[in-house]
């Protein structure tokens, strides 16, 4: 994600170390490199002329401070530049979805075909019930794509939402105010309706949608645009901000792009925030948009926050406990133990998932492994773990020539496999054997300082 712009970045600290302040020709030259950085990365002009004489306004003349250089110095300011211009002037509330109406609160998701938005309305519907405790229930107008009300009653079901049917013979109005009324005998806390998309803007479109808004209120009109458009993106935002009164925008596809310029071009464009971003094709694959963390990502500072929200959500604590007073008492970490361990890193995101979230200095000491290999490598031991015993499982010593073959049959790998995986497991038994006592204990407290909410 905006990979291109993270290394340019990091090249314009790298060539201002040494530099006593900033001066107009050293910003001058950063500015340029920087410049260069956002228009690869597909940000729309305008938002680069306004970005980068905000940045020389505010850099220029800036006094280090302590053991900053120069370059440090200008990596704050651009990073708080950024944070602007993706919405962290607006204030942490913009941000938020509004629900301060009688219920149904009403979202109406708008947007080109192939921006994803029936799979974003699933995403957002499983969002709204897990961490906001809504009852929610979706709806599609759109009637031209024969696949799309089948969609999403099918991505619906797999989020635990209700759903209410629709008919392609059906006007798009008549099917929301169905669905209002609906939401409203049920007692539904939120409806969000699906509209039909184009592959390009056209006058119908908008009249259509504008229709719906109409006759329906919607307390949230959200634009939903693929990051992946490029220059594209600014176009389709301008045309969707002038037919509808948009409350906000939904990123999606954010993890496939190493440009990604429209997160930082939409908002400039249409006034609005960043509300969400899809950031995996999975239905938990919806992140609130904080400007300052994307801030921080791009600049090639990592996401801390965001591992620890991830460990929040992907951790077992009860298990996790459990795993602490077992090893304080004695027992022995096994393989039932080290396959828990590896089940609980997949619900994180995976290797993969959770290297984007680190720093750059992180993501560039593992720049040489191959992640694909990696999460490769766990579902294998995974499979091998699989085709062992119960037995085995809570007693690897049993675990001899005779019984790793059979092992390796049944997991449909080689035997040296196995002995691999043993080898790594022996690793984590060794470090789990450090933490008995006081360390396992000083451990735990360091994970509950962590993580918020574990007592």
């Amino acid at each position: 994600m905006l990979d291109n712009l993270t290394q340019r970045l990091a090249k314009v600290v790298k060539t201002m170390r040494g530099e006593a302040r900033l001066t107009e020709s050293n910003t001058a030259e950063m500015l340029r490199e920087v410049r260069l950085a956002l228009l690869e990365a597909d940000v729309a002009l305008p938002a680069v002329r306004d970005f980068i004489a905000r940045v020389k306004e505010k850099a220029l003349g800036e006094q280090v401070v302590g053991s900053l250089t120069p370059g440090q110095a200008l990596v704050g300011v651009v990073h708080d530049e950024l944070a602007s211009l993706m919405g962290g002037d607006l204030g942490p509330e913009a941000s938020q979805l509004s629900f301060a109406t009688q219920p149904p609160a009403i979202i109406l998701m708008a947007g080109l075909q192939g921006a994803g938005k029936t799979t974003t309305v699933g995403k957002l519907a499983k969002f709204l019930q897990e961490q906001k405790k809504k009852k929610v229930l979706t709806v599609s107008a759109d009637v031209y794509r024969p696949a799309a009300i089948g969609q999403l009653q099918t991505v619906t079901a797999q989020v635990g939402a209700d759903f209410f049917p629709s008919s392609a013979t059906d006007k798009p109005v008549d099917i929301a105010l169905a669905a209002l009324d609906y939401a409203k005998k049920h007692h539904h806390d939120v409806l969000i309706i699906d509209t039909a998309g184009r592959l390009g803007i056209d006058e119908a479109m908008m009249q259509e949608i504008s229709a719906l808004h109409s006759a329906v209120k919607p307390i949230e009109t959200l634009f939903v645009v693929d990051a992946m458009l490029g220059q594209d993106a600014i176009n389709t935002a301008r045309a969707f901000s002038d037919a509808l009164p948009l409350t906000g925008i939904v990123l999606t596809k954010l993890d496939g792009d190493s440009r990604g310029g429209a997160a930082l071009s939409v908002r400039h464009v249409t006034g609005k925030p960043i509300k969400f971003a899809g950031v995996a094709e999975k239905l938990d694959g919806l992140e609130p948009f904080d400007p300052g963390r994307m801030a921080n990502r791009i600049l090639g500072m990592g996401d801390i926050l965001a591992l620890v929200e991830e460990a929040k959500k992907g951790v077992d604590m009860a298990a996790a406990q459990d795993l602490a007073h077992k090893i304080k008492g004695g027992g022995k970490f096994d393989l039932n133990d080290f396959k828990a361990q590896l089940s609980q890193m997949k619900k994180m995101g995976g290797l993969s998932g959770l290297m984007d979230k680190l720093p750059a200095q992180m993501q560039q000491a593992a720049a040489g492994a191959n992640m694909g290999m990696a999460e490769k490598q766990v579902r294998r031991m995974e499979g091998i773990i699989n085709a062992m015993t119960l037995q085995e499982r809570a007693k690897p010593d049993l675990i001899k020539a005779s019984r790793k073959r059979r092992i390796a049959a049944g997991a449909g790998v080689q035997v040296q496999e196995v002995n691999r995986m043993l080898a790594q497991f022996e690793q984590m038994q060794g470090m789990m054997k450090k933490f008995k006592g006081a360390g396992m204990m000083k451990m735990m407290r360091g994970m509950k300082g962590m993580l918020p909410g574990m007592r």
